[in-house]
Order: structure tokens, then C-alpha cells, then sequence
């Protein structure tokens, strides 16, 4: 079966700079013998997904003049096609050795350890404009959010952008969950062999709650409804995070256990419509990982995540309120509930991948299941705070299962007792 949706930027096939098995030696020796250019962990991935194609169509970091142009514009131009790109990807480095570096130059790109991961063909060196960068990703001048923390404290020491064309190593595989991280090209051939003619990605950096499970069950469900054959994939990214969001490894075990207990939708989906086809939620529905930093970006990160998404051979994203979503300090909001579905209406270059909208959803005692709450205007819905979710779990109990699944309450409250005892 060919594939559901073509790589984004117009090409073929998602781009491949991963080093083949076969030339592995030779590459290290190489980049054992070149100048060396360190990266951070949040960065790592992103190397890593410029190898694989997740990052497509891109070769490597961006030169000063397609980061600018992703500012001012959110597009991209491929042979003279403009293609919707709205958070610009470069490589940071510190003052004293951007003053080493030049147009031309090869050095190898080392982790935190100090080993080569890849190597790196430089195009460019230029000064970071931070300011200019969080106005125009973030929408906001203001600096005391998520985003702004990881340009100005996490990358303080960092003044210069590299961009240039990349070749990387194959990236390891985490042992807890190396098996749900595939390749762009593993992805769109695992899809393949499904035979399904649309496939819904569903994004997200939390355990699931029911509301957000129910995002998921909703765009299977519309697509279904239409008249396709239709998966859903539970996606969750999995790269660096924030420090109190939970941990990578904890979100993964929770959201296998949902998946292998066949948990998922349980009596919150629709009865006509699975009794009629003979089938349940979890017939169609995959677990895999992207492993990627999250920018808690709001709208402009909801467009790359449908990029990274496309790549992958997913025809339709679930965009629900608040995307990407993480306030100021102070706890009030910098966008919009639903200016991440909205941005995609402004787009000014093209995009494949559709979005699938979702409003608020909530659990309802009146109908014993979560539904969205544009359809319950007169009624209270079941609400529990982040808050008290958290408190709940540390005390070592599990949340009220009209919130959350009991599988994941106590995986998550294990994690939290192991933690605090650590």
C-alpha cells in the first residue's frame, strides 16, 4: 500500500541523514578528528530527528536567513513552494566557540558525555536575537514562561546559532521504551500494513485523563463516521520536558498499561457506532512515542507538532484547547483556549495533515461517561484540580476513577511514593 500522505515540503519521501551500518566506523573515526560542537540533552533529540526524517524537509539546522524568514513569516521555501514552518530550528552554541566556527567548516556535534553523534557541515554562524525569537514563537514580549525559561536560563550561556547540513548515528534505543520509537519511514510502513486509509495522531506530554483520552476516542470516532477506515495513535512526546512534568519513562508505563488492559475509551466511546462494526476502541488504536522537546509553544508548537506528525505518515492531528499550552507565572494565560485550532486557518504556507478539533470535555454523572461540554451547558460536569490530583497520588490513593483510569492513578502514585523516598 502506498504511503497515506507525502513527507512534508513536497517530498517523496521523509529525509534520511542517518549514518548507514556499514560506514558507522569510518564516520567515528572521522568526527574523532574534527572540532567538537557540544549539545545539550533538549537538543540531542532534535539531532537525532533531523537524521530521521521527523524534521523533513530539513537537512540540519537552519541558516540565518531560513530561521529569519520562519520569524517573519512561519513558512519555509522548497523549489519555490512555501510550506507552513512556524517554530525556526537551529543548533545554539556559546560566544567563544561561535568565534571559532565558520561557513564551511565540518565539526562534530558531541553529547553531553563527550562522544560524536553526528557531524555537521556549517552554512552558517549568526548572533541569537532572543527577544526577537520569544516575541514572535511565543506571541508574548514577556519572559516569565515555560519557553522563554529554556532560551534565556537554560541556553543563558548560549549567544550564537550554527545551522548547515547534518549526518547523524543511530540513535539509541531507551531500554523502558525504545521499542514504541520508530522512524519516520518504520512508521509510515507499520501504518502500511494496517491498511488503514487515515490515521489520527493524538499529542500529548501527560498521563492520560479521561477528558484527554476522550480527545483521542472523538477524532477516531469523526473519522470513522465519514466513512473511512480509520486509526488513531496515542503519540505521546517523550523528549526533554519541564522538570514537574511527569517523567518520560513513568508516561510510557502508564499508557501501556491502558493500552494492554484494552482500556482505552472504555464507556466513554460510542456503543451505535463500534456495536455496528463489531469492533471496540482498542482495535484501532497504536502506541508509539516522539521523541522531541516539547517548546510549550501554544499555537506555533501546535503547527509543528502536525509537521513532525506528516512526516510520519499521520493524515489528521487532534487539536484540542490549550495545545501546547503553559502560562505565565503568575498562572494567567498567554493565548487563547483555542487559538492553537484558529493559527491553523492563518497559514501561509502548505500543510497536508489535517486537524481534527476538540472542545472542552469532561465526565457527566447524568450520562455516566465523559462527553464534550458544549453539549451540557446546563449541567455541572465531575472536576478535580491538578492540585488535588497530585495531592491524591502522593498520599498514595488513586483519583476518582470518573477522572482518571485506575491503572494509571496507581502507576502514577508508585512513581511519586518511590520518588519522595529516593
Amino acid at each position: 500500500m502506498a504511503d497515506l500522505i507525502a513527507p512534508h515540503g513536497g517530498l517523496s519521501e521523509p529525509v534520511c541523514c542517518t549514518v548507514a551500518a556499514d560506514k558507522i566506523a569510518a564516520f567515528e573515526a572521522e568526527a574523532a578528528m574534527l572540532p567538537k560542537v557540544p549539545v545539550s540533552d533538549a537538543d540531542l533529540s532534535t539531532v537525532y530527528r533531523f537524521g530521521d526524517g521527523a524534521l523533513s524537509p530539513l537537512t540540519g539546522p537552519m541558516d540565518s536567513a531560513t530561521y529569519n524568514r520562519v520569524l517573519d513569516e512561519s513558512v519555509i521555501e522548497v523549489n519555490g513552494n512555501k510550506y507552513a514552518w512556524t517554530i525556526p530550528i537551529s543548533l545554539p552554541v556559546a560566544a567563544e566557540l561561535a568565534k571559532t566556527l565558520k561557513k564551511g567548516q565540518k565539526v562534530a556535534l558531541v553529547n553531553t558525555a563527550g562522544k560524536p553523534v553526528a557531524t555537521l557541515d556549517i552554512s552558517d554562524v549568526f548572533e541569537w536575537d532572543k527577544p526577537r525569537y520569544i516575541k514572535s514563537v511565543y506571541l508574548t514580549e514577556r519572559t516569565d514562561h515555560p519557553g522563554a525559561d529554556m532560551v534565556l536560563k537554560g541556553d543563558a550561556d548560549k549567544t550564537h546559532l550554527i545551522g548547515g547540513t547534518i549526518q547523524v548515528l543511530p540513535q539509541p534505543k531507551n531500554s523502558k521504551f525504545g521499542k514504541y520509537v520508530l522512524s519516520p519511514r518504520e512508521v509510515r510502513k507499520l501504518l502500511a500494513e494496517k491498511g488503514w486509509n487515515r490515521v489520527v495522531a493524538f499529542q500529548t506530554r501527560n498521563p492520560l485523563h479521561r477528558a484527554h483520552e476522550y480527545a483521542l476516542v472523538y477524532g477516531l470516532e469523526t473519522l470513522l463516521r465519514a466513512g473511512h477506515n480509520a486509526g488513531a495513535c496515542l503519540n505521546p512526546l517523550i523528549g526533554e520536558t519541564k522538570g514537574d512534568d511527569v517523567k518520560a519513562d513513568v508516561r510510557m508505563h502508564t499508557y501501556e498499561a491502558l493500552i494492554d488492559a484494552r482500556g482505552i475509551g472504555e464507556g466513554d466511546s460510542d456503543p451505535a457506532l463500534w456495536s455496528s462494526r463489531g469492533e471496540s476502541v482498542p482495535d484501532r488504536v497504536i502506541l508509539l512515542g516522539l521523541d522531541i522537546k516539547m517548546f510549550y509553544g501554544g499555537p506555533k508548537e501546535a503547527v509543528m507538532h502536525a509537521i513532525y506528525r506528516q512526516n510520519y505518515g499521520f493524515t489528521d492531528i487532534v487539536i484540542g484547547r490549550k495545545h501546547a499550552d503553559a502560562p505565565y507565572a503568575d498562572g494567567t494565560a498567554i493565548w487563547g483556549d483555542f487559538d492553537a485550532q484558529e493559527i491553523f486557518n492563518k497559514l501561509g504556507g502548505d500543510l497536508k495533515i489535517k486537524p481534527v478539533n476538540v472542545g472542552f470535555a469532561a465526565y457527566y454523572d447524568s450520562i455516566g461517561r465523559v462527553d464534550l461540554m458544549e453539549k451540557h451547558k446546563d449541567e455541572k460536569p465531575v472536576f478535580i484540580s491538578g492540585k488535588d490530583v497530585r495531592n491524591t497520588l502522593l498520599a498514595g490513593n488513586t483519583v476518582d476513577p470518573r477522572i482518571m483510569r485506575e491503572s494509571t492513578s496507581r502507576i502514577l502514585s508508585e512513581a511519586m511514593a518511590s520518588a519522595s523516598q529516593a
